[in-house]
């Protein structure tokens, strides 16, 4: 990668459902403009309250697998001390102490260095907020 960094905005619609969104094809297309070939590193956030990246496999499963257990581990329910918007709404704000909003991945001869059924994706957990 070059010296200076490189930087692109994604617009992603999550709708109005729970979602993971693959976004490993956007990722390689920055890094075909960005890394030409490179090593380096590729850093991606998300700035929002209710969000995360994750590196998983999709397409299996595993999407919606990880979405239910992130419902074991925290329920949608009224133990919530965060409670504007609609009932268990707190729930989402500690999601991305689990599925943390960044991640950091290698990039070798310009591409991302995934294993084979790695992807990376947007995990979103808020389905709507109605403020009170």
């Amino acid at each position: 990668m070059s010296s200076a960094f490189t930087t692109t905005v994604l617009q992603v619609t999550t709708g109005s459902t729970e979602t993971v969104t693959d976004l490993t094809s956007a990722c390689e297309e920055f890094l075909t403009r960005a890394a030409a070939g490179r090593d380096g590193l590729l850093n991606i956030f998300v700035p929002h309250a209710t969000a995360g990246i994750a590196v998983l496999e999709t397409g299996s499963g595993s999407d919606d697998d990880l979405l239910a257990a992130l419902h074991t581990l925290l329920p949608a329910d009224e133990r919530w001390q965060h409670r504007h918007g609609t009932p268990g709404h707190g729930r989402d704000h500690v999601v991305p102490a689990l599925v943390p909003p960044h991640a950091t991945l290698p990039v070798i001869a310009g591409r991302l260095e995934l294993g084979t059924w790695q992807s990376v994706c947007l995990v979103e957990s808020r389905v709507s907020v109605l403020s009170r």
